[in-house]
């Protein structure tokens, strides 16, 4: 029974069937005419594998709607996808605000749509309630790469939990994939627990750092530190290069603290400039030497399905946190027990436990 839910799972990946032979995208009038239709889960998974951009679009935008009648039809467009994905490099790309993550990766996405790649760009943001985020702008920032007609570049859906972002990610990832797209990279702002999601759904992780910046010595957060699998200071160009080449060996120093990783990889430093577009194809050759190991030691696939796990428990943890504060007797209950809490009538652990004991009794 346990196997049989296994593989009705949202989050199951199976061994990757390569997608069709990718010619062209779609029309311009197969487009205006999904545009103005509901497409079924069966029209858009056809649209995905033909990559039709407007079907796969919609298909992410499916999955993101927080509307509980469009799960179902998710998770169908979904699981009819998988069989088709697990077959590109996930690149994480990680970095404080100001260090140039966006003109680095339109440049690294040119550089390997140069190599006919095909690269799909996301993002997770755990953006405010207030603000919103603002990764929209990476997408007006990325004109170059936009254009391009071997790159897709999807911004993520704002929302106040992270977890739900992130799997919407994950799940996006999954219908890039079987699209035809093979470099999928992710994009987080580097300033919270973002990375630890990223980190948990690609392949590779790359830390972006520029120099001067006041934290060569002590490095960025060690936790992110540790997930690093290679370091690279951009804007490594004119009075700026000598800088960035002392930051590296600093970098460098600080990657000989940290423990081996389980792949047997030994994350490197390298620099660049985005603007120049110097050492960006050293950064690809630096991800294709990862692969050649990983790949050989069996690592990936281990890496993989431990990520697969790791997904299949947040979502249960996701599942059950909406459950319980979409039931209408808990949402009935909350607030006058949130006063109670407040005014110091009863302790938080009580009214969690009381709130817990009414929805599992219903």
């Amino acid at each position: 029974m346990e196997n049989d839910k296994n593989k009705n799972s949202a989050l199951q990946e199976k061994d990757g069937i390569s997608p069709p032979e990718i010619v062209s995208f779609s029309s311009v009038e197969q487009i205006q005419k999904f545009r103005k239709t509901q497409p079924s889960s069966k029209e858009l998974v056809d649209g995905i594998l033909s990559r039709n951009i407007s079907a796969l679009s919609r298909a992410i935008t499916l999955v993101e709607s927080t509307n509980a009648n469009h799960l179902a039809k998710a998770n169908e467009v979904i699981n009819a996808c998988l069989p088709y994905a697990n077959k590109s490099i996930r690149i994480g790309i990680t970095g404080v605000p100001g260090v140039g993550k966006s003109t680095f990766i339109e440049a690294f996405g040119k550089h390997l749509t140069g190599l006919e790649k095909k690269v799909a760009v996301l993002a997770v943001d755990p953006s405010s309630t207030i603000s919103h985020g603002s990764i929209l702008g990476d997408k007006t920032r990325m004109e170059e790469l936009l254009k391009d007609p071997n790159a897709f570049i999807r911004p993520s859906a704002s929302g106040e939990t992270l977890g739900g972002v992130a799997r919407k990610t994950r799940e996006a990832i999954i219908l890039c994939e079987a699209a035809g797209f093979d470099t999928i990279i992710i994009e987080t702002v580097g300033v919270g627990q973002s990375e630890t999601a990223v980190h948990s759904m690609v392949d590779f992780f790359l830390l972006l750092k520029i120099s001067g910046a006041g934290d060569e010595l002590q490095g960025i957060k060690r936790g992110i530190m540790e997930m690093a699998d290679a370091i690279v200071i951009n804007k490594a160009d004119g009075d700026n290069i000598k800088k960035s080449n002392l930051a590296k060996v600093e970098f460098s120093r600080a990657l000989h603290l940290f423990p081996a990783k389980k792949s047997g990889w030994t994350p490197t430093t390298a620099t660049c400039s985005a603007m120049t577009h110097e050492g960006i194809p050293e950064v690809w050759k630096t991800i294709e030497k990862f692969l050649e190991l990983v790949k050989g030691n069996n690592s990936f696939r281990e890496k993989r399905a431990d990520q697969n796990q790791y997904w299949i428990l947040e979502t249960i943890n996701e599942q059950l946190k909406t459950n319980f504060y979409n039931q209408p007797e808990i949402q009935k209950l909350l607030d006058s027990t949130i006063k109670e809490v407040q005014n110091d009538e009863i302790s938080p652990f009580a009214a969690a436990q009381i709130l817990l004991k009414k929805y599992f009794k219903d």
